[in-house]
């Protein structure tokens, strides 16, 4: 009897193991989540689950807050129209496509646009409208030059103002480098340029700190002469840089504070700093034998060696780029060192 008990126990146990065999296998290896994750157990004969196609995601959109207004721009815009050098520099550098811009007077380190894969989008002061329409873009970049035409602009494709406040210069061109670096998933580059034009900062200021030595800025044009202080269109040095004014008190103005020579001898400063407008504009360098003159002579900084001949592409054409920032750190350097 005791042994006939045992062997139905036995079995009982196992058809009640085949039976949990045969449920495992009909859930296709799926664990618990549903997900075709393989059974580690062995193969099955059951057919795979197929899994639907899922469609790409659309396109982000982010709202871009500027001076003009404000831009719902999708991220990664495939077809860009820029009317600023310096924007162009930047995107330059982060290894961003830039589709159509205007192709005068562009930067010699920007010639690479002039290629006729990139579409003339007019001058910086006057876009050509029906081109720029012809070509769909997806986002339009302009600066102070183009900014009468932003509200045209705009109703042919979501339209941004990026414009360097030369007031807090490194502020806003940080802000305006990071949001380039948002726009097209480019966040990490921006981060990695900007630490090194930082750096680049930091080796000037340490030189400038203890440094009392006092410079000034002047943009030569066509036989007049300018001059620009703190704060204004060309403070950079002063601002950014630590280089400490030989007169803060020049009227702030887009165009600068016409001077004579006399004014600069009066103020005597030990570096000079020279914008040539013409070699920018026309191409043709000549500053240099206009502001080497008798008055001139008398000064520190010509005595001393240290008038700077500025690369006019870079501050006047270009500015607030990432590689013309760069430039303009090296060479405000190199006077001071020279």
């Amino acid at each position: 009897m005791r042994k006939s008990f045992n062997m139905v126990a036995v079995l009982l146990v196992f058809a009640m193991v085949l039976a949990a065999c045969g449920s495992n296998g009909g859930n296709n290896g799926s664990n618990s989540n549903g997900n075709n994750g393989g059974n580690t157990g062995g193969a099955t004969n059951a057919p795979a689950t197929e899994v639907p196609a899922t469609k790409a995601p659309a396109p982000a959109e982010i709202v871009v807050k500027h001076e003009l207004g404000e831009a719902k721009v999708k991220t990664n815009p495939e077809t860009v129209v820029v009317f600023d050098y310096g924007v162009v520099d930047t995107l330059d550098v982060l290894g961003v496509e830039v589709d159509a811009l205007p192709k005068s007077n562009l930067p010699k380190y920007l010639e690479k646009f002039k290629d006729e894969k990139y579409t003339d989008a007019g001058t910086l002061f006057e876009p050509d409208f029906e081109t720029i329409d012809g070509i769909s873009p997806d986002l339009i970049i302009i600066s102070g030059r183009a900014s009468e035409a932003y509200e045209e602009l705009n109703k042919i494709a979501p339209t941004v103002y990026f414009n360097v406040d030369t007031t807090k210069y490194m502020e806003s061109f940080t802000s305006i480098v990071n949001q380039l670096g948002e726009i097209f998933g480019k966040q990490a580059e921006a981060e990695a340029e900007l630490a090194k034009i930082n750096a680049s900062i930091k080796e000037v200021t340490d030189m400038t700190a203890n440094d009392e030595k006092k410079g000034l800025f002047v943009m030569a044009n066509s036989g007049t002469l300018k001059a620009y202080g703190p704060t204004s269109r060309f403070g950079f040095p002063h601002d950014v840089l630590g280089v400490k004014p030989a007169d803060d008190g020049i009227e702030i103005s887009n165009h600068g504070a016409e001077v004579t020579f006399e004014y600069v001898a009066e103020k005597n400063p030990d570096y000079l700093f020279v914008l040539d407008r013409n070699a920018a504009v026309e191409g043709e360098a000549g500053a240099k034998e206009f502001i080497e003159n008798k008055l001139m002579e008398n000064t520190n900084a010509f005595k001393n060696g240290k008038i700077g001949y500025l690369n006019a592409e870079s501050w006047y054409l270009a500015g607030g780029g990432l590689s013309s920032v760069t430039e303009m750190i090296g060479e405000i350097k190199a006077v001071l060192e020279q």
